[in-house]
């Protein structure tokens, strides 16, 4: 498994989860974002649905909450666990908490000032597992840039 930490120093957690979003459909997966709180994944779902889609996608990037008649087909699903019932094999943690992702290709914790302590122990915690790759991206002059 691959995890990536994204630290939101000038970027909203819904413009990184847009971007994530986008690379994961260019890529051919499916995406479960996970957040605790109901109002933020309603924002995260509208930016998502207003976001334009990158590399020739639609003009749009689908989404629906989780719990819905068609969380199978949904190419991004929104859920406060990690219960992937669209079948993501990539899982965007956009609350900064840390949860076990089984099955899990890759993992995006998104992380600001509030849970930047947590987000230190994560890094350390899984640093001591075997076969999982970590990386830390940073944000310089407005561009995402891999620091770890």
């Amino acid at each position: 498994m691959q995890v990536d930490f994204y630290q939101l120093t000038q970027s909203t957690a819904e413009q990184v989860v847009v971007l994530l979003a986008a690379n994961t459909l260019a890529a051919g997966q499916r995406l479960l974002v996970v957040h605790a709180d109901p109002a933020a994944r309603e924002r995260l779902g509208q930016a998502l649905w207003s976001a334009p889609a990158a590399k020739g996608a639609e003009r749009f990037l689908a989404n629906g909450e989780a719990g819905g008649a068609h969380d199978g087909r949904q190419p991004i699903l929104l859920s406060d666990a990690v219960e992937p019932a669209n079948g993501a094999r990539f899982v965007a943690l956009a609350d900064g908490v840390w949860r076990e992702a089984e099955g899990a290709e890759r993992v995006f914790l998104v992380f600001g000032e509030a849970t930047i302590d947590d987000a230190r122990a994560c890094w350390r915690m899984l640093g001591e597992r075997a076969g999982l790759t970590r990386n830390y991206w940073k944000q310089e002059d407005g561009r995402w840039v891999k620091a770890a």
